[in-house]
């Protein structure tokens, strides 16, 4: 007979082999705990101490749990971190959560991005240390570029331009615009309120989430893998620049004609 400590009876192991499997399943389900829940916490977790500090052991603890008994509801660490942000985005796609910005309720692809842009600063805003994860790669489709989490927000932008006629390539491309343009601003935004953003993805995807998401669930994702997966950087910078080139010359112009009274940059 294995020797007992003070801790034994949270030692689901000993307990599977003094008192079989059903009491250790027992002991590793918690009542009232379930994904819902953890993800709740996570979330917490991250506003108040920051994503580096998330550690399954570390959530477990705030739940009163053990980390083992989380792996029942969230396989893995990455499934985790996509559940935090499936969370935080879906407030943008429920009609119902009292917020007045429903991405889906929209009139016409202009309104839908002036909508889609201020939905995700409010998340920005409200979750600044959960926002990085927002903005890195998605362990099911690394290829994304640029890289946004959420599979069902890329999903949601192509459709809905595409559906206001935009051919794939032209929608692939105001993606990377619209995308590059938003989470640049608001990552720096987050930043001058304390968030730390770290290097977060894993360049070649998770295995486990690949094999365990079901892309046929995003047909304009899978339709455009090969658009999204090319890496532009250098020419999107290029002419990024040279719009603020631009934008400046007309702002120069303005100025001389108007004692250099000039519009806000901001």
């Amino acid at each position: 007979m294995a020797k007992t400590t003070s801790d034994d009876h949270r030692d689901p192991d000993l307990v599977a082999v003094q008192e079989g499997h059903a009491a250790a399943s027992e002991l590793t389900r918690p009542a009232g705990l379930d994904r819902d829940r953890i993800l709740t916490a996570a979330i917490g977790f991250i506003d108040e101490n920051g994503l580096s500090a998330l550690t399954m052991r570390r959530l477990g603890a705030t739940l009163g749990v053990e980390a083992m008994a989380l792996y029942r509801y969230v396989p893995g660490r990455e499934d985790l971190l996509d559940g935090v942000v499936d969370r935080v985005v879906e407030t943008l796609f429920d009609k119902d959560d009292g917020d007045d910005i429903y991405v889906e309720d929209h009139n016409g692809w202009q309104d839908y991005l002036m909508r889609l842009a201020h939905g995700v600063r409010r998340i920005a805003l409200a979750h600044p240390s959960v926002f990085p994860l927002v903005a890195s790669r998605p362990p099911a489709a690394p290829w994304v570029r640029p890289p946004l989490r959420s599979l069902r927000m890329v999903e949601s932008f192509l459709g809905t331009l595409t559906e206001a006629g935009f051919p794939d390539q032209a929608a692939v491309a105001a993606y990377r615009a619209y995308s590059s343009f938003l989470l640049g601003h608001l990552l720096l935004e987050v930043t001058q309120i304390g968030a730390q953003v770290s290097l977060l993805d894993q360049p070649e995807g998770d295995p486990e989430a690949q094999a365990n998401t079901d892309l046929t669930q995003f047909p304009a994702l899978l339709r455009t893998e090969a658009l999204l997966s090319l890496d532009k950087s250098a020419a999107e910078f290029e002419e990024a620049l040279e719009n603020l080139l631009d934008r400046l010359e007309r702002v120069l112009h303005e100025a001389k004609n108007s004692d250099g009274d000039v519009s806000d940059l901001a």
